[in-house]
C-alpha cells in the first residue's frame, strides 16, 4: 500500500469549491448537480440549458483529464446489479424529495449557511452513517 497523498484530494476539493463559488458569483445559480442535470436534459430545471451542459461537461472533462494525467482509478464493484439499481433509484428519489443533492446542499448551501441545506446535509450524513452501520454490523452484507 502506498503512502497517503493529500495533494490530489486537497486540489480537487479546492477546485470544486472555487468552481461552485465562481458559478454562483458569475451566474447567480447554485452549482447543484441534480439541478444542472435537470436543466441540461430539460427535465424541469431552471436556467439556461447551454450553461448547465457546459458545467456538467467541465466536470466530466476534468475527471477524464485527471484520470489521464494522474492515473486511472481502480474501480471495484462489489454489489449486485439489482442492489446498485435500487440504490440509484433511492438516491434519485431523495434528490427530488430533498430539493437538491449533496453538491447543492453540502457544498453550496452550507457555504451560504442556508438552514435548509444544513438540515438536508445533516440528514444525508445521518442516513449514510445509519446505512453503513446496518449493512456492516446488522446484516453482514459488506
Amino acid at each position: 500500500m502506498e503512502p497517503i497523498s493529500y495533494i490530489w484530494p486537497l486540489t480537487g476539493g479546492l477546485l470544486v469549491g472555487a468552481s461552485a463559488g465562481l458559478f454562483l458569483l458569475m451566474h447567480g445559480r447554485v452549482a447543484g448537480i441534480s439541478g444542472l442535470m435537470a436543466s441540461g436534459l430539460r427535465l424541469g430545471g431552471s436556467g439556461p440549458r447551454g450553461l448547465s451542459l457546459g458545467f456538467l461537461g467541465g466536470l466530466l472533462g476534468g475527471a477524464l483529464l485527471a484520470g489521464l494525467v494522474i492515473r486511472t482509478p481502480e474501480v471495484f464493484v462489489t454489489s449486485s446489479l439489482p442492489l446498485l439499481i435500487v440504490g440509484g433509484l433511492l438516491v434519485g428519489f431523495g434528490t427530488r424529495w430533498g430539493s437538491g443533492c449533496t453538491s447543492g446542499h453540502g457544498v453550496c448551501g452550507i457555504a451560504r449557511l442556508s438552514p435548509r441545506s444544513l438540515a438536508a446535509t445533516g440528514l444525508f450524513m445521518a442516513t449514510a452513517a445509519l446505512t453503513v452501520f446496518v449493512t456492516r454490523h446488522l446484516t453482514g452484507m459488506i
